[in-house]
């Protein structure tokens, strides 16, 4: 019964460490991933969004930035009314 316990517990050694080895390669790699497009990927600007001074004007603004970027573009607002 012990050489079985030993040939047991030597495959969940192996098996162990290989799949730690394996994650440590995933993870280097990743990391290295991410390095690599954060260095050599060009930088997104902001694009511009003007300074709107009245409450009504931002208000307009905010709706229609989230309509715009929910619709891709495609949307149109034809009124806003207050409920």
């Amino acid at each position: 019964m012990s050489e079985n316990y030993q040939l047991a517990l030597q495959l969940l050694i192996v098996g162990m460490l290989s799949v730690f080895f394996i994650l440590g390669i995933v993870v280097t790699l990743g990391k290295t991933l991410i390095f690599a497009v954060n260095k050599f990927s060009p930088e997104v600007k902001p694009s511009f969004i003007p300074r709107v001074r009245s409450l009504e004007n931002k208000k307009i603004a905010v709706i229609t930035s989230v309509v715009d970027l929910i619709t891709n573009g495609q949307g149109v607002i034809s009124s806003i009314k207050k409920i």
